[in-house]
Formats: structure tokens, C-alpha cells, sequence
């Protein structure tokens, strides 16, 4: 029922954009007839258009002006593209033209232009290459601007270049205007939206889209909640809004469709001016993606600006683009209206054949491996020609490319771009953002969410370290408190402090995890570096006390170590700090690694090294110094945790030897580890530990702000366009 009422509700979209036996077609030849057509979008005229006919189209096109004071737009409706017979005799709009008929809509949308654009990227080499060359063209309020091209073409780097999300190494020229001014998008009035998806399974829809609005928006809570309401209506998603988006045992996670729209949505809480996507579409089945774009369509004709790129789309699909930017080898082969993209191949010689959809013709008339394709069938004698072009594709693509840059539709381009770039209106301002403080008690609160619910995360934890702790417990019981316990009581502290910390690799798939949704939230700046460790740290530490409560107490009695409460404390006290230690470790792993494999296998290596040199299996004192003892000993936490519950056990005691004679605990415990006999040696130990927690921490802040320092340059980059 769900599926027949989305139907019912983009059936309307379908009916203006659904043709005969051909959608998009032309027969080859230039010969015949008029049964073949495109039919118009909505809102033009309802005949249908034959491209032997040389039609005339005047679709409506906008020109933006911002509204002093306010956010919101003043629409002109001018011609999107002259009709042919103007193209052919070379007149085109003058500004005063594009200001003639206007009909006022408040919108949110931006006039994005961009001219002679291109990106260069240097190599390992530093040999630079330019992925983008010498782009032009423009986006309006209400639209669907859809960069298409075959894969490597440069659609995703134009895309980021827009989007001021360019990496270190990748460079900009050329010019770019919002709203006729030579400036950037500002935090808040743009959202971006990458190719893969960073959602947190544990949440639901609502809670995913409330937590993403508590940390970009300031503000009350009541304001945020409508905006969050508005962004699941937008992308209908009410039937899931409650629903987690990774599922459990009883309920299936999110379907790739509703998955895609919430990553979406997470952009729309700021109510953007411009939406940048990234492959909306991938690996989202027909439905889906027909589904999706009609929401994207009506998110559009609220006035937002959509730039996105596409590799292929159905027929249904590609008649709900305004206007296509066709990209080959980083080259414009045409910018425009849908229907002049398939008026431009037509005029070529590559016309659209019967029954196949404009987009998979367009890449197959501009895309060099269906020339493998096609030599591979000729070599099997396949009677099939999947040849959509009479000639070589490098010839077709230099074809299409030349006959562009001298065609009509490039100079109405540029005539275009200059009239809006004339017409300067105010500045896009910033919508301010939620402060470090609360951003903080966001992403701690959302992070003892996410704990409490992710049982890989923290419960299974809890349980396999209880249940090492009972385990070793009940190995070394009833040891006695006689001399000869010593070594076996220092073997019993050895094994459980190790195997504790160890067995934290469990939660490392969860940081990693939590370190890419950082690093999505970072790159759009919502969060910083000192925010989420921050935010991370004090969320662990309810999760690690209750670890180390759970297992300590049942370690400690079991084995049988000294009564005494203080000592009993301290004993907790130190294997907290070592776990909040081990925790900056693994933080630090999944960081650098970023790969569940790979982080467990660097882990394990790292603890049966720290195992190595922590002074069981051989003294400090006797390990070889270059490497062992120095540095690899000292930066062992297992070192000073083995250390500090063994000098908290045995100094100040003493064993008797014979009837007459007696030794203390230190000299006891010295032929099996190596001690001190101060009495404030374990708080020395301790402090060592929470210097390492602080330590693995810093390392951690230092490489992700050196990775957001990178990302600004990449946006500095972009605004320091001339």
C-alpha cells in the first residue's frame, strides 16, 4: 500500500514526461518523420517537440535578485534558451530583458555561476594535471542542474569545486559568483552531500536529523524541532521517522532509498540556499531512484538550488533535470536545457535512437570503453551493435566539444553568465552556528546513546570481561598469602591486567565508525577536532568505570588480594586509568587504519609487544636497551598498571622465613617484577597512566585538525578565485 500511494503521488510528474515508443528520440538519418518526440516538462506548451521540425522552446529560466534585509529571492522569469530560429540569427537577451516580466515568490535558493573554471591536482611527482578545464555555466532557484559524464570525467571534483570542498593538493581558477557576487557560500546557507553514507545505525530517523540540528544550529530547541519536522517532510520520510536506521533483531534496517534520503535530509535542518549531491542515486534500484528524484524535484520547487552529479538515469528520471552539464575528460561537451542536450547531439550527427534513454545515449556516444565493448562483439561475431555513434568516441567526443564552443548555446551561455554576474544583489550571510559548549553536551549525549544501544560496542564488552575476570579468578583461587604465592599472585595481576586491555579490540569497528561520521560532520563543520574528543571522552567514561567495576571486584576477591578498602579502590582506580589509556590507543588505531581488518590486526601486534616488554616475561632491567628498554618499556601502559597494583599490594608487607628471620613484600616481588619500595610509587605509576590517556589523546587531536586544516585549504583555495 505504502509503494502504490508513492506512485500515486509521482504519477502526476510521469504524465507530463512519459512519450511513445521513443522517448527521447530522433531516427537516425535525418530523414522522415514526426512520430518520434520529447515531451515537454511541465508548465511549457503540450505539444510535443520533433526535432525534424527545428521547434522553437521557451522554457522558463530565473533570475535571482536577494531581497535587502532577508533571505529571501525575487524571481524574473526570462527564456531559458532562445528559441532555434533566435540561436541561428545570433540574438540573444539583453540584461534589460532579463529583468522585463517578474513575478515575486519568496524562495531560499542562490544563483550560483561559474566561468572558465578549472582544477589542477598535483601528483606524488608534483607534476600537476587538470582535471576540470575551463567549465562554465550556472544554477538557479527551483532547478535540477545534473553534471553528467562517464566515470573520470572530473563530475565529483567540478561538484566539490562549487561546493568549496577541494583537497590539499587540488588547486582552482576561473570565476565564481553567488547571487552576482565574487564570494563563497557561507556556513549554513549550502549543504553537501557526499557519495557515501555516514549515518549512525543505532539512531533513528528523527533522532539522527535532531542531533545533526542541535550541532549546526543555534537557537532554541522548539525552532530546531520544526526545522527537523520540515526536512522529513520534505524527503517522506515520515512512515520511517521513528524507525532505527540500522535496524535490530526484530526490525530490518532502512531499505538504500529511505537510507539515501536521511543523508540528504541531514543537509536540509539548515533550510540551505544550495544542496549539493553526490551520486543521489547510487546503488539505488529504478524505483528508488525514480522515487528519491521526484523528492528532490519537489524540494527544488520550493526554490533551493540542486547542483548534483550522475553517472546514468532512466527516461523518467532524466525529465525531471532542468539543465545538464555533460562532462568527458574534464571538458564541457554541452551546458543547457535537457531537451537542447539532445538537440545539440542531433545537430552532430549523433542523434537519439528509438527506445533508449538520452542519458545511456549520451555516454555511449562519449565514453571510450563501449569502443572495447563494441571490438569485443566483433571479435565474437555477436550479431548485436551496441554502437550508438558512426565513428570512433575520441572523434565523437571532439566532434561534440568543438561544435559546442562555437555553437549558439555557448555564446547564450556566457551572454548569460555575464548578465547575472551585472546584476549584483546582497550577500548570502551566515545563519551562525551552535556553540563548542553545546556541541559538546550534544555529542556526549549522543554518544552514551549510541553505546548504550550498540551491544557490539559495550555489552559483549562487559560481558567477555567479566567473564575473563572469572575466569582467571577461579584459575588462581585459594593461593594462600604464604611466600610462595607471590609468583603466582604476580602471574594472576599480569594475566588479568593484559587480557582486560586486550580484549578491548572489540569496540575498535565502533571507532572507527565514530571517527568517520566525525570526520563527514568535520568536513561539513559541524564539529572540530577538540569538540568530538571532548565529546567522546566524557560519553566512555560511565562505560569504562562500569568495565572495570564489573571486572575488578570479581578479580579482586577471587584471587584474594589484601581487604583493606583503600587498597581495593586504588586497584579500581588503576585499571580505569589503564582503560581510558588503552581507549586513546585504540582511538589512535582506528584513526590512522580506518579499516576494521587492519586496525584489529595493528592492535593485537601493538598489545603483544607492550605484553613483551612489561616486565613479566623478562625484567626491565635485563631487556636490551636500544628498542626494548628504551623507548618500547616506557611507552608500555602495561608497564605502570602491572607496576602500580603490585606495589599496591605488597609494600609495606612482609613474609616470614624460618621462626626468626622475615623479608618484605618488595624484596618478594622483585625476583618476579620489579618494584619500588616507596610508598608513593603507585601514585607515580597512576599519574604516568593518565599522562598516556592525555598523551594518545593530543596525537589523536594533531591528526585530525592536520586533516580539517586540509579541508580549509581546499575552501581558502576557492575563495581566493579571481
Amino acid at each position: 500500500m505504502k509503494v502504490k500511494a508513492e506512485m500515486e503521488e509521482i504519477q502526476p510528474y510521469l504524465e507530463h514526461y512519459r512519450s511513445s515508443s521513443s522517448s527521447a528520440s530522433s531516427p537516425a538519418g535525418r530523414a522522415t518523420t514526426s512520430n518520434f518526440f520529447y515531451l515537454r516538462k511541465p508548465g511549457c506548451s503540450k505539444n510535443p517537440i520533433s526535432f525534424e521540425d527545428s521547434p522553437e522552446w521557451d522554457e522558463p529560466e530565473v533570475f535571482t535578485q536577494l531581497e535587502e534585509g532577508g533571505d529571501s529571492i525575487r524571481i524574473a522569469t526570462t527564456t531559458a534558451s532562445p528559441s532555434l530560429s533566435r540561436i541561428n540569427s545570433r540574438s540573444f537577451p539583453s540584461p534589460s530583458f532579463l529583468e522585463a516580466s517578474a513575478s515575486a515568490r519568496k524562495i531560499a535558493g542562490a544563483t550560483i555561476v561559474w566561468k572558465d573554471l578549472s582544477v589542477t591536482v598535483k601528483d606524488k611527482s608534483s607534476n600537476s594535471h587538470t582535471i576540470v578545464k575551463s567549465a562554465s555555466g550556472y544554477a538557479l532557484p527551483g532547478s535540477l542542474t545534473v553534471i553528467m559524464g562517464p566515470a573520470r570525467a572530473g563530475k565529483t571534483t567540478l561538484l566539490r569545486a562549487l561546493a568549496g570542498r577541494l583537497r590539499g593538493s587540488e588547486r582552482i581558477l576561473g570565476e565564481f559568483s553567488v547571487n552576482g557576487l565574487k564570494s563563497h557560500l557561507p556556513y549554513g546557507t549550502y549543504g553537501y552531500v557526499g557519495r557515501d553514507e555516514m549515518l549512525i545505525e543505532s539512531l533513528t530517523v528523527r533522532e539522527m536529523l535532531s542531533y545533526s540540528a542541535l550541532l549546526q544550529l543555534p537557537g532554541v530547541f522548539s525552532e530546531k524541532k520544526s526545522m527537523v519536522d520540515d526536512a522529513i517532510a520534505a524527503m517522506s520520510l515520515g512512515d520511517y521517522a521513528d524507525k532505527l536506521i540500522g535496524g535490530h533483531c526484530y526490525m530490518e534496517r532502512l531499505p538504500g532509498g529511505e537510507r539515501r534520503r536521511v543523508s540528504i535530509a541531514r543537509e536540509l535542518v539548515m533550510r540551505p540556499h544550495a544542496l549539493f549531491i553526490d551520486e543521489p542515486l547510487y546503488h539505488l534500484d529504478s524505483v528508488s531512484a525514480l522515487l528519491l528524484m521526484v523528492s528532490l524535484k519537489k524540494l527544488a520547487n520550493t526554490g533551493c538550488t540542486l547542483i548534483f552529479t550522475m553517472y546514468q538515469s532512466s527516461t523518467e528520471v532524466f525529465g525531471l533535470f532542468d539543465r545538464i552539464c555533460l562532462l568527458s575528460n574534464g571538458n564541457v561537451l554541452f551546458f543547457g536545457q535537457t531537451l537542447g542536450c539532445l538537440q545539440h547531439f542531433a545537430n552532430a550527427g549523433f542523434p537519439c535512437p528509438i527506445m533508449q534513454s538520452p542519458s545511456d545515449h549520451f555516454l555511449r556516444a562519449i565514453n571510450t570503453e563501449f569502443d572495447r565493448i563494441i571490438a569485443m562483439c566483433k571479435n565474437l561475431k555477436d550479431e548485436h551493435d551496441f554502437s550508438s555513434v558512426n565513428m570512433d568516441t575520441a572523434v565523437a567526443i571532439r566532434t561534440l566539444e568543438a561544435m559546442y564552443k562555437e555553437s549558439s548555446d555557448a555564446a547564450f551561455v556566457d551572454s548569460l553568465i555575464e548578465s547575472l554576474n551585472e546584476k549584483e544583489g546582497p550577500e548570502i550571510k551566515s545563519k551562525g552556528q551552535a556553540s563548542n559548549t553545546t556541541r559538546i553536551a550534544v555529542l556526549t549525549w549522543r554518544s552514551l546513546v549510541v553505546m548504550s544501544r550498540d551491544w557490539k560496542y559495550f555489552w559483549i564488552r562487559l560481558f567477555l570481561s567479566t567473564l575473563l575476570a572469572l575466569f582467571i579468578g577461579t584459575i588462581f583461587c585459594n593461593i594462600g598469602h604464604s611466600l610462595s604465592s607471590v609468583m603466582v599472585r604476580v602471574a594472576a595481576i599480569f594475566a588479568f591486567v593484559s587480557f582486560t586491555l586486550l580484549l578491548s579490540v572489540i569496540s575498535l569497528p565502533a571507532h572507527i565508525r565514530e571517527i568517520k561520521v566525525f570526520k563527514h560532520e568535520e568536513s561539513n563543520r559541524h564539529s572540530s577536532a577538540g569538540v568530538f574528543l571532548l565529546g567522546h571522552l566524557l560519553a566512555s567514561i560511565p562505560f569504562l568505570f562500569l568495565i572495570t567495576i564489573s571486572s575488578a571486584l570479581v578479580f579482586y576477591f577471587l584471587v584474594g588480594l589484601q581487604s583493606e578498602f583503600s587498597l581495593l579502590m586504588y586497584f579500581v582506580l588503576n585499571m580505569f586509568t589503564a582503560l581510558l589509556a588503552n581507549e586513546g590507543l585504540l582511538m589512535l588505531v582506528a584513526c590512522i587504519w580506518l579499516e576494521s581488518f587492519a586496525a584489529i590486526i595493528a592492535t593485537v601486534f601493538i598489545h603483544v609487544i607492550m605484553m613483551l616488554v612489561g616486565g613479566y616475561f623478562r625484567l626491565r632491567d635485563g631487556l636490551p636497551e636500544p628498542i626494548w628498554y628504551y623507548p618500547f618499556s616506557y611507552i608500555s601502559f602495561h608497564t605502570y598498571a602491572v607496576q602500580g597494583l603490585l606495589e599496591n599490594e605488597y609494600v609495606g608487607t612482609s613474609f616470614a622465613v624460618g621462626q626468626v628471620r622475615a623479608i618484605s613484600g618488595v624484596q618478594a616481588v622483585r625476583g618476579s617484577y620489579g618494584i619500588s619500595a616507596s610508598r608513593d610509587a603507585k601514585w607515580f605509576n597512576l599519574l604516568i597512566l593518565c599522562l598516556m590517556a592525555v598523551g594518545y589523546r593530543m596525537v589523536l587531536f594533531c591528526l585530525l585538525h592536520l586533516n580539517a586544516r586540509k579541508l580549509m585549504n581546499g575552501l581558502l583555495a576557492k575563495v581566493g578565485m579571481k
